[in-house]
């Protein structure tokens, strides 16, 4: 099992902030995630558009061709702001 954690505004398009799921076989990278998530759900994929939202594979923060086979725990994390 791997653990998706959706923060931010990308938490509002899933609708939870936590889903635990069995990758299925083909998803191999960041972006085969990406891509199956968006097939799920397109406001889910207009949230999660590569500019804007960056992915944490086990606590690092990698690029799209980053394999996530094996993977206990993917964040997506869009920009965040504060003072």
């Amino acid at each position: 099992m791997t653990k998706i954690l959706f923060m931010g505004r990308v938490r509002d398009a899933a609708g939870a902030g936590l889903e635990e799921v069995d990758l299925p076989p083909g998803i191999e990278t960041v972006g085969d995630l990406r891509a199956w998530l968006s097939a799920r759900s397109p406001e889910l994929g207009k949230a999660l558009s590569p500019s804007s939202v960056r992915v944490a594979v086990d606590l690092e923060v990698v690029a799209d061709a980053h394999p996530v086979r094996g993977a206990r725990e993917i964040a997506f994390l869009p920009p965040f702001s504060g003072g």
